[in-house]
């Protein structure tokens, strides 16, 4: 069963996984889509973070049903709206209709993860035609710099979405070759490769912008660790990048901060951080952000969004779906769950960049006084 796998990393027990597992299953609306929490809003990619958690404990079905979700809804032009809400019917109606590339793109994550888990061709082969439209209208917002805008109606490309959408072109890729789309293979491994360079070579590390390539946004911790955690880089590169703003954004015994002007740690930020630590082979200090971040959990299992410290107080009131859905995944990582570890390592999917080390099981590097990654 795979949630034991996750309770083999040493964070939460089996009942504990299963619990949590269960929290995000009941927030599962009757056609598919999962919601923030219940009454909110859904927007894709973290419908899709969640539909990954759910595969990884084992529920493939609710996953399934959450990607056929996103194949239903899916524009013409292969985009989805950024958000949808329910409405008194209960259809799902889009609320923003924004046209999100990331969002759009994530669908290949979870279509290849859903697939090393199942090794069913048969709903990946259903599954291709929204994962290739998808793709396809992410690509027609690539600029000659390899950046990709993040919705049709701007020039302005973000960091943190391109470093997403860099894994997603990976995992899209590894689908294409497996069902034999080998022309479109090629030509998205020639946007994912010029992309990935785009993103690796911006710099801007913590409390600096990322060139002129990208839109300053560097006060977010997404922007600090999201060229680790989406596959761009690795070696010495990581370890610099995320040097770079441990300090900045990591609060001891707390967890991470959302942005580095306010003291206030979330979930999300957390927990994907722990992935990205692990990608890049510090699992020990993975765990304890794990373990730091424990207070953010609440009994039936869900996790508060963020909480801000100096007030002592949970804020904003709401246990997000992808919140524990993040925390799932980094538990499947550290756990050894092989599908999961497939999609967020790299060192198996296409589109590699060239002269990029490879990860290592190796034990965790020392640190200096403030905690921070050192050589």
């Amino acid at each position: 069963m795979n949630a034991q796998i996750l309770a083999r990393a040493g964070i939460l027990d089996l009942p504990q996984v299963e619990r949590t597992a269960a929290a995000i299953a009941g927030i599962q609306r009757p056609d598919g889509s999962i919601p923030w929490f219940h009454g909110d809003k859904t927007d894709p990619w973290d419908h899709v973070e969640s539909a990954m958690a759910l595969d990884t404990v084992g529920r493939t079905g609710a996953a399934e049903y959450a990607y056929r979700w996103l194949a239903d809804r899916q524009n013409s032009d292969g985009s989805w709206y950024a958000n949808y809400t329910d409405t008194p019917d209960g259809a799902a109606e889009p609320s923003d209709k924004t046209k999100d590339a990331n969002f759009t793109a994530y669908l290949a994550v979870g279509a290849y993860h859903h697939w090393l888990i199942t090794r069913d061709d048969a709903f990946l082969t259903a599954l291709w035609p929204t994962v290739s439209q998808a793709v396809e209208f992410v690509l027609t917002l690539q600029r000659t710099d390899g950046a990709i805008r993040w919705n049709p109606d701007t020039n302005e490309a973000l960091l943190t979405g391109c470093s997403s959408i860099y894994q997603a072109l990976r995992c899209a890729i590894a689908i294409a070759r497996h069902i034999g789309e080998l022309r479109l293979a090629a030509q998205w491994t020639d946007a994912a490769l010029r992309l990935g360079h785009t993103v690796a070579s911006a710099g801007g590390f913590a409390g600096q912008p990322a060139s002129e390539v990208f839109a300053a946004k560097h006060r977010y911790s997404m922007d600090w660790y999201y060229p680790v955690l989406g596959t761009a880089l690795r070696g010495p590169a990581a370890e610099a990048r995320l040097n770079s703003g441990w300090d900045q954004f990591v609060v001891p015994g707390l967890g991470t901060r959302c942005v580095d002007d306010r003291p206030w740690v979330t979930g999300g930020e957390t927990f994907e951080l722990c992935i990205a630590l692990w990608a890049i082979g510090h699992t020990h200090r993975a765990r304890r952000l794990l373990t730091d971040a424990a207070h953010l959990r609440d009994r039936d299992g869900l996790y508060w969004t963020g909480y801000v410290y100096p007030d002592y107080a949970i804020w904003p009131e709401e246990k997000t779906s992808w919140t524990a859905g993040s925390l799932v995944l980094a538990l499947a990582v550290l756990g050894g769950e092989p599908a999961t570890r497939t999609v967020f390592d790299g060192q198996a999917l296409p589109a590699g960049l060239p002269g990029v080390a490879r990860r290592t099981d190796a034990p965790d590097r020392r640190t200096d006084a403030l905690g921070l990654l050192t050589s």
